[in-house]
């Protein structure tokens, strides 16, 4: 038992309301439940409620036996005294206020439903990655698109919350916040650290300088990652190596280098090293005079991916180190991973500047590109799959993606409509 579900029961009002009273048998009316409080203080505000004929306006506070109150400290706080209802599971000791006078106190345990009870139980201890499996063909089709629905919208704030964060402490600069997300993203989840490092130690507006000159803007991009040998005899590297350490000096930038161990290789496909993405990363650089530009401003779905088709320079079509040359000639940036970046740069772009300038058509562009972007494969869209849940583009794929992540994993079954109307045997 969890006092989220005291929550529940409160806010949907799920318990026997006949002949309602308090545990000192004084008539209650719930008039107003109040507004859920996530912050410090008493977990409902603004309740109303009407006691033996009186009516009462305030807080309402929750725990699941009464003797909580003390073990909280309640009783030494005098924020609390504001609480017109105590909600309990179970009254195991009167309450009162810091004045002496009672708290009057509710307790759910026999007022509800042992049929709610026990499907709240099979959600909590199911041992399946997605809790409701059993029983999610049970939820209607209505339930599911609005939970959807609902966790895509959450997951496209935060993800925006993220880019204005990046944003702050790039002091308001936004063509600098989508490379270094765009950056990040070329990391595709086990090199993003780094990635998003270097790019935060590697201004845009330096390689900007070198448009002209793919080679320097590889030798800033591999020397500050710290992966240019110290040693060779291949003209490529000494010439990095040239470039680099005049380029250091003239930038001051030694103090941001990277150090080879901070890349991942293991268990990587050679087309996924990172020397492979930074050098294809450096090739869009000198293909793009903004990144802001073009992911805010391009219309087209279909102009942005060929914006984004970009093929690495010639020696990084036959070696996936330095050193190491490959088998097989290395393609460029692939379908796949461009798709991957206009989910997760251009997306969270478009959504953080609608918010920024209050234009709701930045919104629905995004909304409409990720309704034309396949849906995405990996194992959590293939659990979902199993369930028959339709994932048709990458709007789907993105909110099963929220969905499992938020709320399957973390067993948040009583702040998803799935889990509620499964509760309610719905």
């Amino acid at each position: 038992m969890s006092e989220d579900f005291l929550y529940f029961l409160w806010q949907f009002q799920y318990f026997d309301k006949t002949n309602l009273a308090t545990a000192a048998n004084e008539s209650l009316q719930v008039l107003a439940t109040g507004m859920r409080n996530t912050n410090a203080g008493p977990d409902f505000l603004n309740g109303r409620v009407v006691i033996a004929g009186i009516e009462w306006a305030g807080n309402i506070e929750m725990h699941l036996r009464s003797s909580d109150w003390l073990r909280h400290s309640h009783h030494q706080d005098p924020f609390y005294d504001s609480v017109i209802l105590h909600i309990v599971w179970e009254n195991d000791s009167p309450i009162l206020r810091a004045d002496g006078t009672p708290i009057p106190t509710l307790a759910l345990k026999p007022l509800t439903s042992i049929l709610l009870l026990q499907n709240y139980h099979t959600l909590l201890e199911s041992q399946e990655s997605i809790p409701c499996a059993g029983q999610f063909e049970n939820v209607s089709d209505l339930q599911k698109r609005s939970m959807l629905d609902r966790v895509m919208m959450q997951r496209l704030q935060r993800k925006a919350s993220v880019v204005h964060e990046m944003l702050e402490r790039n002091k308001q600069d936004w063509e600098e916040t989508a490379y270094q997300l765009l950056a990040q993203n070329f990391g595709f989840k086990i090199n993003a650290e780094p990635m998003l490092r270097l790019a935060q130690g590697l201004p845009l507006k330096i390689l900007q300088k070198h448009r002209d000159n793919l080679l320097q803007i590889e030798a800033l991009v591999f020397g500050q990652a710290g992966l240019i040998p110290a040693e060779s005899d291949d003209n490529y590297i000494l010439l990095m190596q040239k470039e680099h350490l005049f380029l250091t000096k003239k930038y001051t930038l030694s103090s941001t280098r990277l150090l080879p161990h901070e890349w991942k290789f293991l268990r990587l496909r050679p087309t996924n090293f990172p020397t492979i993405r930074l050098a294809q990363l450096s090739a869009l650089i000198q293909q793009h005079t903004s990144f802001f530009s073009m992911f805010i401003h391009i219309d087209s779905l279909e102009l942005l991916i060929k914006s984004l088709q970009v093929t690495q320079s010639e020696y990084w079509h036959t070696h996936y180190q330095f050193h190491k040359k490959s088998a097989q000639p290395i393609p460029p940036l692939g379908k796949t991973s461009i798709q991957n970046i206009v989910i997760n740069t251009a997306i969270p772009l478009l959504v953080a500047y609608s918010e920024a300038k209050n234009n709701r058509n930045f919104l629905d562009k995004a909304l409409e590109w990720l309704e034309k972007l396949p849906g995405e494969q990996n194992h959590i869209t293939q659990l979902w799959k199993t369930l028959q849940l339709r994932q048709e583009n990458a709007f789907d794929s993105q909110a099963t993606i929220e969905l499992y992540n938020n709320f399957c994993q973390q067993k948040k079954c009583l702040q998803c409509s799935i889990g509620t109307s499964l509760l309610r045997g719905r």
